[in-house]
């Protein structure tokens, strides 16, 4: 998206500016003025067969979350929550969990307990808390992870942000992390509320560079009393206040200079020169094809930001021009949650978005020229407005080869629950995806764990016990975690890992395309996704009734593209970058601009 725009991106600008610049002030994570409903799609194709079940208790996964008080919420670093993480850090072929923690106000109480949780998957459903042994018992105001092999020494670390200092923790071996952060140059020389977090390699130099997102800026001696104001009210309730009303704080960008170390180019690269978000999920994607990864952010009560790689090592946000800051009506929302995936196979890869209640989700329909549309009605999903949206998924439950849509969802208020009608745990929400772009709502069938009530937040996917089924892990303030396994019939799948050679270790950025029946899936490595979480590194394919797929094409970081040979189907396979045939490229990327 070099020169000048295109006259369909230029009209679409001079219509979202105007719109913008006459955007009532809201609260975000608050009031709105109501928007139209729609009823849910109909559709007289025979629903799938959907029984999903939280197995968390049995599987082991049983520490409770703790963030703040439990009946009331006085400050907004209460409500946010944190994420989940998938990653092998054993390398053993089983995803182990991490299960970011917050704390209380003043680390008592539950509090002085509270840390996240490395789980250690013992296989068939089972796991280990490994959290002491592993170093990784830290107490404090966790929020977004993100797991990636940033040394390429084949062991999987981990990021996890926090309202006070984040943390770098690499990876050892032999079960054990240590905080790299200092040693890395990542220390921050304040404390920052930082919630994403996302792994990249965005000047494509084989190392894997780190996105950092934040919220605001919080001091607790400075934040006004619950309905003080009117940034401090929702529905005529008194509740914690923000974030409008609240400084905002800058997104930051680091550059991998290799040997455990990065380089702060939040500035330089154009990170940093967007000041009005206040920021939560950061979803890496080349979302316009050139060959470089660009990001999109998640913004509450601010519209929402894509940064545009200019593959000259800088970024220029693009959200208003790209179609993606705002909804279908001009307004900001207050987005929270981000699923990144080809969701109609149309060779593009689209944007769903999750926003607070009294609004819709965003479902931005790539339009394979730099633009997208939200379609949030044509795709059924127009009349979901009641519920605050956070973890979401575009996944292929019953295995058909189309990206059904999970939701996760819970109010941030537990004081709405004095008000009849509205809830502060609620459910979650599973649409079928029927084809042609269109979703159908089945969650009343789609077993108890989708009815089940909590205020939940992040949420990552996983084939947990490597049986080809993906599972939903879900952390739910004031509550253990849990997890969804569905007992319902599948069809027959494969399971992708990536070995970068040239590329990062992990490639992420890596898109793989499995043709089979006459018909082509696709999916991206990817790491942070999701609300602040990150899902299995290895990418799902859903077979259908074929038992074998024709062959596999992997479009590497860097441009090189390759095609490895079909196979049986029901299995995991590993690719490896150089190992396969080598294809014409699709998408090479042109050498950086001046």
């Amino acid at each position: 998206m070099s020169g000048s725009p295109s006259p369909r991106v230029a009209l679409g600008l001079a219509m979202l500016l105007g719109v913008a610049a006459a955007l009532e002030a809201y609260q975000g994570m608050g009031s709105r003025r109501p928007v139209r409903r729609i009823k849910p799609i109909e559709t007289r194709l025979p629903p799938i067969t959907v029984d999903f079940r939280d197995v968390a208790a049995e599987a082991g996964l049983t520490a409770p979350n703790v963030s703040g008080g439990e009946g009331a919420k006085k400050y907004i670093l209460e409500t946010t929550g944190s994420g989940v993480a998938v990653l092998d850090f054993d390398g053993d072929g089983w995803m182990d969990l991490f299960l970011a923690n917050g704390t209380t106000l003043d680390g008592d109480g539950a509090g002085a307990r509270a840390t996240g949780h490395l789980y250690r998957n013992l296989g068939h459903l089972k796991f280990q808390d490994v959290t002491e042994a592993a170093g990784l018992a830290r107490t404090g105001w966790g929020q977004g992870v993100c797991s990636a092999d940033y040394d390429n020494d084949g062991d999987a670390d981990l990021f996890v942000a926090y309202y006070g200092r984040s943390v770098l923790y690499r990876n050892e071996g032999h079960g054990r992390f240590v905080d790299a952060t200092d040693a890395a140059g990542l220390r921050a020389t304040g404390p920052r509320w930082d919630t994403g977090c996302s792994w990249l390699d965005y000047d494509l130099d084989g190392r894997l560079d780190l996105i950092v997102t934040s919220y605001l800026e919080f001091d607790r001696t400075k934040v006004p009393e619950p309905g003080s104001g009117g940034y401090c009210l929702w529905k005529g309730i008194p509740v914690m206040c923000g974030p409008r009303g609240l400084p905002f704080s800058r997104n930051q960008l680091f550059h991998n200079e290799g040997g455990g170390r990065f380089t702060n180019v939040s500035v330089p690269s154009g990170i940093a020169a967007a000041r009005s978000c206040y920021g939560f999920t950061a979803v890496a994607s080349d979302f316009d094809e050139d060959g470089y990864p660009d990001v999109y952010v998640a913004c509450d009560s601010t519209p929402s930001l894509l940064y545009h790689n200019k593959r000259d090592g800088t970024f220029e946000e693009i959200g208003l021009l790209a179609g993606v800051a705002l909804n279908q009506d001009g307004q900001e929302q207050g987005g929270m949650g981000v699923a990144v995936a080809d969701y109609d196979e149309d060779g593009h890869v689209d944007i769903v978005k999750t926003n607070f209640s009294d609004d819709m989700p965003n479902v931005y329909h790539n339009n394979g020229d730099g633009t997208f549309e939200d379609r949030v009605f044509e795709s059924g999903l127009g009349g979901y407005m009641d519920d605050v949206g956070w973890g979401v998924h575009l996944l292929d439950v019953d295995h058909d080869g189309r990206k059904d849509l999970l939701m996760i969802n819970g109010h941030v208020y537990p004081e709405v629950e004095k008000t009849p009608g509205l809830q502060y745990h609620q459910p979650r929400l599973f649409c079928w995806n029927v084809g042609g772009g269109k979703f159908k709502d089945i969650s009343a069938a789609a077993g108890p764990a989708i009815g089940e009530a909590r205020s939940s937040r992040g949420s990552a996917t996983a084939d947990l016990d490597n049986d080809g089924s993906l599972e939903a892990v879900v952390s739910n303030l004031g509550a253990p975690p849990s997890l969804l396994k569905n007992v319902g019939p599948r069809k027959n799948w494969l399971l992708v890992r990536l070995r970068g050679v040239k590329c990062n270790r992990d490639a992420v950025g890596a898109r793989v395309g499995v043709s089979v029946g006459g018909r082509r899936v696709s999916s991206e490595a990817q790491t942070g996704s999701s609300y602040v979480s990150q899902n299995d590194p290895r990418l799902h394919f859903g077979l259908a009734d074929d038992t074998r797929y024709d062959r596999i094409e992997v479009a590497w970081p860097g441009g090189d593209r390759e095609v490895f040979p079909g196979g049986s189907a029901n299995r995991i396979v590993v690719l490896e970058q150089g190992t396969g045939t080598p294809a014409p490229a699709i998408g090479r990327p042109a050498p950086p601009r001046p």
